[in-house]
């Protein structure tokens, strides 16, 4: 089963990640992918402008039915990261669409310093069954706490999906990519399974995110590592199961 990370820059308008999303979806569907994720936030991104837009719910609803239609066309799931808004809460959020038109969402268990006074946490972690494979998903922050991703392992998952925006002041941006490249492969050498890490590129709201979108196999190995800059498909198989 092949299985893809989509390494994007993120717009500040929904429509225009839209564009970047499908894009991508059918790069990937061409090149045999049955499985896509995106970065985190990708389809909303964080400009308070866009996510306090009157409207902003509807227009998220119906472009999120666009993308289910179009993963159902293309044989294709995808794993989409979005503001989600249930009330007067904000959630940072990760959608599963899959081709049968099943969905699942996740919403990003620990948030960051910057996000607390906005979002709220989610308390669910997420195990999707796809293909006969299992899989979990998990959001940026989330890979530097070890026991989530061991609850996944526990819970069956054969490969992991973090979906990551790794905005910093430009500087700090430097300084942390060994780490933000250590840790997906520490979660895949300590519960033995494909770590797949998808992050953005370029600048949004005056920070920077440096790419080094990745995917580490059980072992360790980074099997593939994309740029700084670039928008880029990366892609594995995953081994048949026994």
């Amino acid at each position: 089963m092949r299985l893809g990370v989509a390494q994007i820059f993120i717009a500040d308008t929904l429509a225009e990640n839209e564009v970047s999303v499908l894009r991508m979806a059918e790069l990937a569907a061409r090149r045999g992918v049955k499985l896509l994720a995106f970065p985190e936030m990708s389809l909303t991104g964080y400009h308070p402008q866009t996510l306090a837009k009157p409207g902003f719910e509807t227009e998220l609803d119906r472009s999120l039915t666009r993308l289910a239609r179009r993963a159902r066309e293309l044989g294709l799931g995808l794993i989409v990261g979005r503001a989600e808004l249930v009330g007067k809460r904000l959630f940072n959020a990760a959608t599963v669409l899959l081709p049968d038109g099943t969905s699942h969402t996740y919403r990003k268990i620990n948030l960051t310093e910057q996000e607390a006074p906005y979002f709220t946490p989610g308390d669910k972690p997420l195990v999707f069954t796809f293909q006969d494979y299992k899989f979990g998903v998990i959001i940026c922050r989330d890979q530097n706490y070890p026991e989530l991703a061991r609850q996944l392992r526990r819970e069956g998952a054969d490969a992991l999906f973090i979906l990551a925006a790794h905005f910093y002041p430009p500087k700090e941006a430097r300084w942390k990519l060994p780490k933000n490249r250590a840790l997906p492969i520490a979660r895949a050498v300590e519960n033995g399974f494909y770590v797949l890490l998808a992050n953005a590129v370029g600048s949004h709201l005056g920070l920077v995110s440096l790419g080094n979108s990745l995917i580490a196999d059980p072992d360790g190995c980074l099997v593939a590592l994309a740029d700084e800059v670039s928008e880029v498909l990366l892609t594995c198989d995953l081994p048949k199961k026994a």
